[in-house]
């Protein structure tokens, strides 16, 4: 019989600890409840840190567990901050709307999809949580680009892709897209990702006023954008959507 990877077997249980229990955890508690050297358990944390796995805390130095999870199985939803506070305020959105409701964050130059609100209808489906959308093209990649540094610098390190007719890749040309976005508050993506498909999107901020995600709408274009121009109200409800949720999260008005 082959024999266990310890090393493997360790980064487990620290999973397994970090998903139960108390949502953050300093070295000397992983350590302890472990029964590890400190070196040892901070080697491996680093490591899942590096792949993912783990995030760490700038402000307490304490971790928790990482999106690469939402890969591998629901755990990590269980102790996302975002979209917890998110839940009923989306919900109510893809009632109000009549069109589903996507919750993004930024991950691995892209957005990563942590949150999907079926449209309110008995057409099928597919639920889109742990799905990557693009940057540059979509609305939430709009919105993100145009709000956190650390996703403006990604997405204009990186070839803008032309999706359709409609996707701007030009440096400058995106840039002053951005400036809108940032001038009106949400982002718009009328089949400029897919053909047929429109939505907006707005950002969510956290108790330091920085952008931790973005919500948005998304639906036929001739139901959210007919004859080219999004609804108003719809507009409206998506930014209405992202201020709540940003007062849950201690950002206050905005």
């Amino acid at each position: 019989m082959a024999k266990n990877i310890q090393s493997l077997e360790r980064a487990a249980a620290m999973l397994r600890l970090l998903a139960g229990g108390e949502r953050r955890l300093g070295l000397s508690d992983i350590s302890s409840a472990l029964g590890l050297a400190k070196g040892t358990a901070h080697g491996i944390l680093r490591t899942l840190q590096l792949e993912g796995f783990v995030e760490q805390d700038a402000a307490s130095g304490r971790y928790q567990l990482g999106a690469e999870l939402l890969r591998l199985g629901n755990s990590y939803l269980d102790v996302h901050e975002l979209r917890a506070r998110a839940l009923v305020w989306t919900d109510d959105l893809a009632r109000s709307s009549g069109e589903s409701v996507h919750l993004g964050v930024l991950h691995q130059h892209g957005v990563l999809i942590v949150h999907h609100v079926f449209r309110p209808d008995d057409s099928r489906q597919v639920l889109e949580v742990g799905a990557m959308q693009p940057l540059h093209s979509t609305a939430l990649g709009k919105v993100l680009s145009a709000y956190d540094p650390v996703a403006h610098s990604e997405v204009m390190e990186a070839e803008r892709r032309s999706f359709t007719g409609r996707t701007v890749t030009a440096a400058d040309d995106f840039e002053a897209l951005l400036d809108l976005v940032r001038a009106q508050g949400w982002a718009a993506d009328a089949e400029e990702t897919w053909e047929g498909v429109a939505a907006v999107a707005a950002p969510v901020h956290d108790r330091r006023r920085m952008p931790v995600g973005a919500v948005a709408v998304t639906g036929a274009v001739e139901r959210v954008a007919p004859g080219g121009a999004l609804r108003p109200e719809l507009i409206a409800a998506v930014r209405d959507c992202a201020r709540a949720v940003s007062r849950d999260l201690g950002a206050g008005r905005f």
